[in-house]
């Protein structure tokens, strides 16, 4: 099997638990969400959810899409604003499952190009991997794709992320919990491999290649491994 030059990875369920977004992340911006909007009642995104909300309060509207975790850029936009003041106060230090960090530090320098696709903004993830217990990780990535690209679980936004990184589906493998989104990177060309974390309870797909964690990934794609 010929190694893969690049690695796209999901973030929730597959770099990250589950439990740290909706235990962590979601509560530290639902709380301050009141003041958030009170403060940035004129900027623009706040604009772009009162078009949204149509005549809705705005802030019941951002509740509402946060309690249903909607994907939707102005809501990630919003949630990684919060999130980027918790990180810097140093309220916010994020999870990564134990596996991550040397992996990746191992894959990036082998010469792996590493890019990360979420439903996060490209904000939010590259303040995640940039406060990690690890150190900043975010260097290690050559770029960040979030919902701006469009729907995870659409074909065109996988092919999308390999035209705008210069590269050959067939080339790059997508690493993810979620079995749509495998399914959609699979439609585009992308080799795929799907994380089954216990502690997230991933629903097993069919027809995919499985890992425990990334050093399965490694041993099963024939990638750069430790000692």
């Amino acid at each position: 099997m010929i190694p893969p030059a690049a690695v796209l990875t999901d973030i929730e369920g597959t770099t990250t638990p589950i439990a740290f977004v909706h235990d962590v992340l979601f509560p530290y911006a639902r709380a301050r969400l009141p003041a958030f909007c009170a403060a940035h009642a004129h900027d623009p995104v706040m604009d772009e959810v009162a078009r949204l909300a149509a005549g809705a309060d705005p802030l019941d509207t951002l509740l509402g899409w946060m309690a249903r975790d909607e994907k939707i850029t102005a809501l990630k936009t919003i949630q990684g604003m919060i999130w980027a003041d918790g990180y810097a106060k140093g309220e916010i230090v994020a999870a990564l499952y134990p596996d991550v960090a040397p992996a990746l530090r191992r894959w990036a320098k082998a010469g792996l190009r590493l890019f990360v696709y979420s439903s996060g903004s490209v904000a939010a993830q590259k303040l995640l991997f940039g406060h990690t217990p690890d150190g900043d990780l975010a260097p290690l990535f050559a770029g960040f794709f979030d919902t701006v690209t469009g729907p995870k679980r659409e074909a065109g936004s996988y092919a999308r992320i390999c035209r705008g990184a210069n590269l050959t589906p067939g080339e790059t493998l997508f690493l993810s919990d979620v079995t749509a989104e495998l399914d959609a990177a699979a439609a585009a060309g992308l080799r795929t491999c799907q994380l089954v974390r216990p502690a997230d309870g991933t629903a097993l797909g069919d027809n995919h290649a499985t890992a425990a964690d990334f050093a399965d990934v490694a041993a099963r794609f024939g990638l750069p491994r430790g000692a």
